[in-house]
C-alpha cells in the first residue's frame, strides 16, 4: 500500500488574549468501580490533556470512585455514572448523565480503565454512532468495539483509535484483517487499512508509532523502551485529546494525532535525559509534557 508521508506540522501559537474556553473542554469517560477498582487511567487521561493546554477536563466515571478520581486529578471536575448495587455502570442512566454534561466537550476521551461489561459496551457503540462529537478511543473502548457486530457499519463518529499491539489484534480479528502485522511496512498497512475500515484516525503504537488515516501516514521519531510503563498510553491519549480541543479549525485530527505522538516520545526523551535510566512512571511523563511542547515550538 502507497501512503503519503506528511511532515509534522507547526504548532499552532496561542492566542494570548485566550481564555480557557478558547481552548476547550476534554471530556473522559473511564474507571471501573466493583471487585476490580480502576481509577489512575482516567486521571492521568485528564491531567494529560490539561497539561497539554486544554481549558477544561472533566471526568465522568462511576459514583463510587468519582471522588477518589478527582481527590488525583484536583483540577478536573467530576461527573458520577450511576451503578448498581454491585458498583457496575447503568448503561441507560450514565449515558444520559454523559450526554447531559460532556455535550460542551470538543472531545471526548474514552475507555481507560473503564472495563468491559455490556454497559460499557453500550455506551462505547452509542457514541462512536454518533456524528457530533470527536473521540479519541483507547483501551478498553478499543476491547469492547472488537466485541460489537456491525461495527462498521455503525461507526460514525469522527475519531482517532490508539491502539497498542495486542487492541489492534482484538479490533482486527473482529474485522478480519492480518491480526499480527511484524515488519514495519505490514504495520503502515495494517494501520492504513484499520483507518481506512472504519474512517478514522489510526494511532498504532509501538517503537515507530504509526498514524495514518489510510492515505497519509506519519511515522514518529521519539521516545524509547522507558514509555514500556502502565499509564504511558493513557498519557498520550490525553495529550491527544488536549491537542484536539485546542487545535480544532487549525489542524485535522491526523495532524493532532501526528503531534501527541511526538510530544509523548519527546517527553519520554527528556524524562530519560535527566536521568540517565530508560525506567520512568508515566506521571513522570506529565512533568515532562510542557518542556516537550516547548522543545517542538523552538524546532
Amino acid at each position: 500500500m502507497t501512503l503519503e508521508p506528511i511532515k509534522l506540522p507547526s504548532l499552532p501559537a496561542r492566542d494570548p488574549a485566550a481564555h480557557k474556553g478558547t481552548f476547550g473542554t476534554v471530556g473522559v469517560v473511564g474507571g471501573q468501580g466493583g471487585e476490580q477498582v480502576m481509577l489512575g487511567s482516567a486521571a492521568l487521561v485528564a491531567l494529560a490533556a490539561l497539561r497539554s493546554g486544554c481549558g477544561l477536563a472533566m471526568i465522568a466515571a462511576p459514583e463510587t470512585i468519582i471522588q477518589s478520581i478527582i481527590e488525583v486529578a484536583f483540577e478536573a471536575t467530576g461527573v458520577a455514572l450511576p451503578v448498581d448495587a454491585d458498583g457496575a455502570l447503568l448503561a441507560s442512566s450514565a449515558a444520559e448523565r454523559i450526554d447531559t454534561h460532556l455535550v460542551g466537550a470538543r472531545v471526548l476521551a474514552v475507555g481507560p480503565g473503564m472495563g468491559t461489561g455490556e454497559a460499557q459496551r453500550q455506551i462505547v457503540m452509542r457514541l462512536v454512532s454518533r456524528e457530533e462529537q470527536t473521540l479519541v478511543l483507547d483501551a478498553d473502548a478499543l476491547t469492547v468495539l472488537a466485541q460489537c457486530e456491525g461495527l462498521q457499519q455503525d461507526f460514525r463518529a469522527p475519531a482517532i483509535l490508539t491502539p497498542h499491539p495486542g487492541e489492534y489484534a482484538r479490533l482486527a480479528g473482529a474485522l478480519g484483517l492480518d491480526p499480527e502485522p511484524r515488519s514495519d511496512q505490514e504495520r503502515m498497512d495494517a494501520a492504513a487499512t484499520l483507518a481506512l475500515r472504519l474512517g478514522v484516525i489510526v494511532l498504532l503504537k509501538g517503537p515507530r508509532t504509526i498514524v495514518t488515516d489510510g492515505i497519509r501516514l506519519h511515522v514518529n521519531e521519539t521516545g524509547n523502551p522507558a514509555l514500556a510503563t502502565g499509564g504511558s498510553g493513557d498519557v498520550l491519549t490525553g495529550i491527544c485529546a488536549g491537542f484536539v480541543s485546542q487545535f480544532t479549525g487549525a489542524l485535522d485530527l491526523l495532524e493532532c494525532a501526528a503531534l501527541a505522538a511526538d510530544v509523548h516520545g519527546r517527553a519520554a526523551d527528556l524524562v530519560v535525559e535527566g536521568r540517565g535510566t530508560t525506567r520512568l512512571i508515566a506521571r513522570d511523563l506529565l512533568d515532562a509534557i510542557p518542556a516537550s511542547i516547548a522543545a517542538l515550538s523552538d524546532l
